[in-house]
């Protein structure tokens, strides 16, 4: 670290505010130094570590082994040869046809590519009991806690860009379970019909008891867009055009909208209660907004936990709790909270304090990647196996052609990542079905081939040059299968 970043560290740590730009962080500390804040879990971040590293180690040695792999094609041995390198650093076998045929025509190094990202998707599927078991016990946001809130069901609609793949563990701090649902879309822009219909599908569930415990809870819907605070004229929402207020904006509007559906539909008084949450994608701090207590969002009424943090620096864990208590008071002025939400925008608030550190002990404060690093698209269902930042941007969807807004910036994304250096978009097309229901299973392999030709058809020119990898695949959401890959003869036998 130079001087003039050493100087900024030491700054910060005394809890002075430090310009908004590219080589000082809204909060760092040098390499010899800890924070320490008194609300931070500091055993949970070291676990949090452990799985990013584990996670991103599955993903970090397929480009080199794919050029090593190039410079050894012409061997007469290659194909055993290559097959031992692939077991030794990636832990899984190459398609034997790749391999066998490359003395013809040169090694498709783009199948290659694709299959490497979808097999190492599909070890972090395998791994993720294992992998989650550590951290998933000390989530400080978990079903009790929400039911605590009043909240039977928390239904999060990040924007489908990958630096908020790792929203519920990391920057919230909320453990995955079924009490917490995850439908990404661009821009936060969610279906307004499609959670209308999630909305009464759980009501229902509540009303007939399918929901013990739940009877006097509420259904909470929250939108999170996202921000850069360091470069935010082009590091913001692509779907958006990297304008924040009109992120802000958009979101509140669905929010809006979506509680209108709900009263118009069943009567004035039964909408969801609603929460807008931002996060700036740097340094995974989060902006949350106050609904008053007819669960309306304001856009300029807010907190942000990077001033909360920097504030209470050095304060006792009671006196920093105090801190987040008076700022969520003062900014939610006369608009009143009910006891419910305020108890979980504070623990939100206190919760992703430790992500702050996380991110300056881990990241030097701010991530070097600030914009796209994602490895692959998925459409259709994701899975909540995997919960790490920049990992796959994701298109909730049913059909391609209501999902094209999504799939489109995917696409633009992955044309700068990947095709601009000659790489594949990979497209992992994955369902969920239901296997009490007869024949689930079936009709959700048909909507996997349904989605991915309309893809193929969409995107035919990217298609055509061997710049589209599709690759599809189910999972039992009553059952054990998980990420079962469909058309079994694309990928290496067991895979």
């Amino acid at each position: 670290m130079n001087t003039l970043k050493r100087l900024a560290a030491m700054r910060s740590v005394a809890g002075l505010r430090q310009p908004q730009d590219l080589d000082n962080p809204a909060c760092v500390v040098g390499a010899d130094q800890r924070c320490e804040h008194a609300l931070v879990d500091q055993a949970l971040n070291e676990r949090l570590y452990a799985y990013e590293q584990r996670v991103r180690g599955r993903f970090a040695p397929i480009v080199g082994l794919l050029k090593t792999l190039s410079a050894l094609q012409h061997e007469l041995d290659f194909a055993a040869r290559a097959q031992q390198l692939a077991h030794a650093q990636l832990g899984y076998a190459l398609p034997d046809r790749l391999l066998n045929d490359a003395w013809i025509g040169g090694l498709d190094l783009r199948a290659l590519h694709a299959h490497c990202i979808f097999c190492s998707f599909k070890a972090c599927i395998e791994g993720a009991a294992t992998d989650q078991a550590p951290w998933l016990e000390r989530m400080v946001i978990d079903a009790a806690f929400l039911r605590s809130c009043g909240y039977h069901t928390v239904d999060l609609s990040p924007c489908a860009d990958g630096r908020l793949q790792g929203l519920l563990p990391f920057v919230l701090r909320m453990a995955p379970n079924d009490a917490v649902t995850v439908k990404a879309y661009a821009g936060a822009l969610f279906d307004v019909e499609a959670d209308v219909a999630d909305w009464t599908r759980r009501e229902l569930e509540r009303l007939s008891g399918g929901l013990v415990g739940a009877e006097s809870c509420n259904y909470l819907k929250i939108a999170v867009y996202h921000y850069s605070s360091s470069n935010p004229c082009h590091q913001g929402c692509a779907a958006h055009g990297s304008q924040d207020h009109l992120a802000t904006t958009a979101a509140t509007a669905k929010l809006d909208e979506l509680r209108a559906a709900v009263d118009n539909s069943f009567g004035r008084g039964a909408a969801p209660e609603t929460l807008l949450i931002g996060m700036d994608t740097d340094t995974d701090a989060i902006r949350v907004h106050l609904p008053d207590e007819q669960s309306a969002n304001c856009p300029l009424r807010y907190v942000e936990s990077a001033t909360l943090f920097r504030d209470t620096l050095g304060l006792s864990a009671p006196a920093a709790r105090e801190a987040i208590t008076r700022a969520v008071s003062s900014a939610a002025r006369d608009g009143g909270l009910r006891p419910g939400m305020r108890q979980l925008v504070e623990r939100l608030l206190e919760a992703n304090l430790s992500q702050i550190e996380y991110v300056i002990q881990h990241h030097e404060g701010r991530y070097a990647d600030i914009g796209h690093n994602e490895r692959f698209i998925c459409a259709g269902e994701a899975m909540s196996e995997l919960q790490l930042r920049n990992k796959f941007y994701f298109a909730h969807l049913d059909t391609v052609e209501e999902g094209a807004p999504d799939l489109d910036v995917g696409i633009k994304i992955f044309t700068g990542l990947n095709v601009s250096r000659g790489l594949p978009v990979p497209v992992l097309v994955h369902f969920h079905y239901a296997s009490r229901v007869p024949g689930a299973r079936e009709r959700a392999i048909s909507r996997c081939r349904r989605v991915r030709a309309a893809i193929e058809s969409r995107y035919a020119s990217l298609h055509a040059q061997g710049l589209l990898h599709c690759q599809m695949a189910v999972s039992d959401q009553d059952g054990s299968e998980r990420c079962t890959w469909i058309d079994v003869a694309t990928v290496a036998s067991g895979h």
